[in-house]
């Protein structure tokens, strides 16, 4: 019995090794392609929540302290202000809700005590927080991000007057 063998061509190497580098450079585009995907989608996450975390925040918090005439926005160093006053034991204290320099911050202290924005608790970094109330007891509050991207809020108090 004999074998029939039959002449190596070029083709016979090149194909295949062609044919290889065709697949791992379709890999490598589609690697890319999900990377840079991944990225932008992360970074529009992260943008989105920061905005809804502050909104989300603000809007707890005047849920938590809606009584009878209780929220007000003031200017306070040439900041607006959310005030939500409140009374612990006939003591009155004011929470004071603001942007201070990139910070969302929020200041619980009594009413007659002297203070300055910048010792309020930090919250969370946003770049603008800008607050306006177009009717009684309705408020609306616009978050800027990093990004310069806006989220806006509106909320109303719902307690009776």
């Amino acid at each position: 019995m004999r074998f029939q063998t039959r002449g190596r061509h070029v083709i016979d190497l090149v194909f295949p090794i062609a044919l290889f580098f065709v697949f791992a450079a379709s890999a490598l585009i589609v690697l890319i392609l999900a990377a840079d995907l991944y990225g932008t989608t992360t970074s529009q996450l992260r943008v989105n929540d920061e905005n809804r975390s502050a909104l989300a925040y603000i809007e707890e918090k005047i849920r938590q302290n809606d009584t009878n005439g209780a929220l007000r926005i003031i200017s306070i160093e040439d900041r607006d202000c959310l005030a939500m006053s409140a009374d612990y034991n006939g003591i009155s204290y004011t929470t004071y809700i603001y942007e201070y320099e990139g910070i969302l911050k929020e200041l619980f202290i009594r009413d007659d005590v002297s203070f300055s924005l910048k010792n309020g608790r930090d919250i969370m970094e946003i770049s603008s927080l800008t607050m306006t109330s177009p009717e009684d007891r309705l408020y609306r509050f616009t978050v800027t991000d990093s990004e310069g991207l806006e989220s806006s809020l509106i909320a109303s108090e719902r307690s009776a007057p």
